[in-house]
């Protein structure tokens, strides 16, 4: 059973920083591209980043330079590492895993004051 649970999330002036955690259960971790994905109110989830089993990162272009998502394997954990937030990152963030069928994580809030 694919566990996903995400920490770190939190309210934090514009121009700072944090960092999101998705600790995940079962062994198809280092197998697995993984991603965060995020939504707003009143707007559709979105991806935000993502990397592939062997490292591979791509990002929005609405977070390029400011975010980094990477992977621990052996801690089974996936971070995103946000700098130079902004009111606009203001959503719930949710950890996936690209299985066959995605999973998702319950999601951690970002909110992000000017």
């Amino acid at each position: 059973q694919v566990q996903l649970v995400e920490s770190g999330g939190g309210l934090v002036q514009a121009g700072g920083s944090l960092r999101l955690s998705c600790a995940a259960s079962g062994t198809f971790f280092r197998f697995t591209g993984m991603g965060w994905h995020r939504q707003a109110p009143g707007k559709q989830r979105e991806l935000v980043a993502q990397i592939s089993s062997g490292g591979t990162t791509n990002y929005a272009d609405s977070v390029k330079g400011r975010f980094t998502i990477s992977r621990d394997n052996a801690k089974n954990t996936l971070y995103l590492e946000m700098n130079s937030l902004k009111p606009e990152d203001t959503a719930v963030y949710y950890c996936a895993a690209f299985l066959v069928r995605t999973s998702w994580g319950q999601g951690t809030q970002v909110t992000v004051s000017s």
